[in-house]
């Protein structure tokens, strides 16, 4: 069994190792009459309207419940804090509901109004997809409201759709060129179609000698008519007979012969095919306009097939990726064997190990028999350290109080150590801190503390995380200087600091190594191309000066349960002294 470290005190603000300065221990929340000061009782008063409170010579304790009896919600003392929660989430709830809205128009336009024609099938995928795109938003604003057990398929639901839903709008973006390529190719329509109703598949051939006004047709059966005339001329005939004989077999403008009707002037006028007749004109318009009813009925039923098929093809690759994702997120974390060279490691620390994880996400959807997997997974490394750099938990402790049980049975030879995550910080940091040591951590705020073997030893120290001097809670906030206060520079130091933004100090502060997570390797791609505009590195080994830095790519994972291309995984750091 791993050394427990003893019972830490609660801290009470100020001071370079968090403000232990005080000897005050505080048994459980709620249970006033076990609070004790050095081993002698404290005295109980306070008002009767009010929390009780304990006096000891120089110190005052206010007692409170766990849970207010009002809302059954867990308590919470009256701080600074409040105003920034309130700011925070809102700004937060802004920023989610307005990608929200521009994510699922988009899935909306591709997958339901190019697919659909206006009516009942249309209008019902239209609430469909508001209803999907409510759900993340309210998984995320209901998430400290609701209890564990119906915040859980919520969850589930919402943040798997979320994470489908990313995917669908990758793989639809994807493919608008092809969409755009297949358009621009069938807007080509068909053949060119001639006023006669012959199409012309060569537009440099000879012309078709079409009825249209300049014809070859008009032309020929003018030329009829004249022919025909003249031959009756020339045999002298009556003017009935010329009259009969001159009466052309009018053509229509498909080639059919019409029955001979009379010339006569002074009757109705013919509607000829001759160049300015009106039935040229109107053959014409009849063709125009079966072409734009072909166009107006061919292009959209192409349109809509194209839609489609792009929005089917999209949703079974979407359907893929986030599939494999979901099974990568909740299968055993791989274990990754990273050998570090030190300068100035004393040979007696040769292979020296710190087995670490970062952000196991304790949630709604990540725990139990995974987190159980997790700690036996460390455990079979046989760890001399074993350091978890933030990121935790994602909830209040009296929710989460049994899934972090196993913490419990982490075995090590030196110790098992944890600093704050900015999700740490999300919750109610204190009764987190407070209840981590009862399970053998040792939560190191601003301080070191030395990793030995015999008479040789390295320096391991750790500090709040970068965001948790906005949090409002007083003493709180990441001072690499007072962790290193002291030290002897000979002597390596390896820093726990959950977010790799960090290095920079680490570097002029001359830290040898520095171990991080807060990145998930991306968890989602591409998202890994973003985190490099924040932070100096996503994964794995680096460099910086004369500091090295390793960031874990974590246990579990926030917001949708997938990982596209960052297996979980836990890290087993093998520190090395020169040869």
């Amino acid at each position: 069994m791993s050394p427990r470290a003893p019972p830490r005190e609660e801290p009470t603000g100020g001071g370079r190792n968090g403000g232990r300065a005080s000897p005050l221990t505080v048994a459980a929340a709620g249970e006033p009459e076990r609070c004790r000061v050095g081993g002698d009782a404290l005295t109980p008063s306070g008002t009767p309207d009010g929390p009780p409170s304990w006096n000891h010579p120089g110190t005052t304790v206010v007692a409170r419940p766990a849970f207010r009896p009002d809302t059954g919600a867990p308590y919470r003392a009256p701080t600074g804090r409040s105003a920034l929660n309130i700011v925070g989430l809102l700004g937060f709830g802004t920023v989610v509901l307005l990608a929200m809205l521009l994510l699922h128009s988009y899935l909306w336009w591709r997958l339901v109004r190019s697919t659909t024609e206006p009516g009942r099938t249309r209008r019902r995928l239209t609430w469909l997809v508001v209803v999907l795109m409510l759900l993340p938003v309210l998984a995320i604003l209901l998430r400290r409201t609701l209890p564990m057990d119906a915040a859980a398929p919520l969850d589930w639901v919402a943040y798997s759709w979320l994470g489908l839903a990313f995917y669908t709008f990758l793989a639809l973006l994807a493919l608008e060129p092809v969409r755009l390529l297949a358009r621009l190719w069938t807007r080509r329509g068909p053949a060119e179609v001639s006023p006669s109703g012959a199409r012309r598949d060569d537009t440099t051939a000879q012309p078709d000698r079409g009825t249209a006004p300049g014809g070859g047709a008009v032309r020929e059966d003018s030329d009829v008519r004249l022919e025909t005339s003249g031959a009756a001329q020339r045999r002298g005939g009556t003017n009935a007979e010329r009259g009969s004989e001159t009466q052309p077999m009018e053509l229509e403008p498909s080639g059919a012969r019409r029955v001979p009707r009379r010339l006569d002037t002074a009757a109705h006028r013919e509607e000829g095919t001759a160049p300015g007749g009106g039935a040229v004109r109107e053959d014409s318009d009849v063709v125009a306009a079966a072409i734009r009813e072909d166009r107006d009925v061919t292009s959209p039923s192409r349109r809509v097939f194209l839609a489609r098929g792009l929005a089917a093809t999209a949703g079974v690759v979407a359907l893929g990726t986030a599939g494999s994702g979901a099974d990568f997120a909740n299968s055993s974390p791989v274990v990754r064997r990273v050998p570090v060279t030190l300068a100035g490691l004393d040979p007696a620390l040769d292979g020296l190990r710190i087995v670490t994880f970062s952000d196991a996400h304790l949630s709604a959807t990540y725990g139990g028999r995974r987190f159980e997997r997790l700690v036996e997974l460390v455990n079979e490394q046989r760890p001399d350290v074993v350091a978890i750099v933030g990121d935790l938990m994602d909830g209040e402790l009296p929710e989460l109080r049994d899934e972090v049980t196993p913490l419990a049975d982490l075995v090590s030879e030196q110790g098992v150590f944890f600093v704050t995550g900015n999700h740490e910080y999300f919750v109610d940091t204190e009764a987190w801190l407070r209840h981590l040591p009862t399970l053998g951590i040792d939560v190191l705020r601003n301080e070191r503390v030395p990793i030995r073997r015999g008479s040789a030893w390295v320096d391991l120290a750790g500090i709040d995380d970068r965001t948790a001097a906005r949090s409002g809670l007083p003493g709180h906030g990441a001072d690499l200087d007072a962790a290193l206060d002291g030290r002897d520079d000979a002597v390596p130091v390896v820093l726990l600091a959950h977010q790799p933004y960090m290095v920079g100090q680490a570097r002029a502060a001359g830290v040898d190594l520095q171990i991080s997570g807060h990145t998930h390797a991306g968890q989602l791609w591409p998202f890994d191309y973003a985190i490099r505009l924040d932070q100096p590195a996503v994964e794995g080994l680096s460099r910086h000066g004369d500091t090295q830095l390793y960031v874990t790519a974590g246990a579990g994972y926030w917001g949708p349960p997938m990982r596209i291309g960052a297996r979980p995984e836990v890290t087993v750091v093998e520190l090395r002294s020169p040869r």
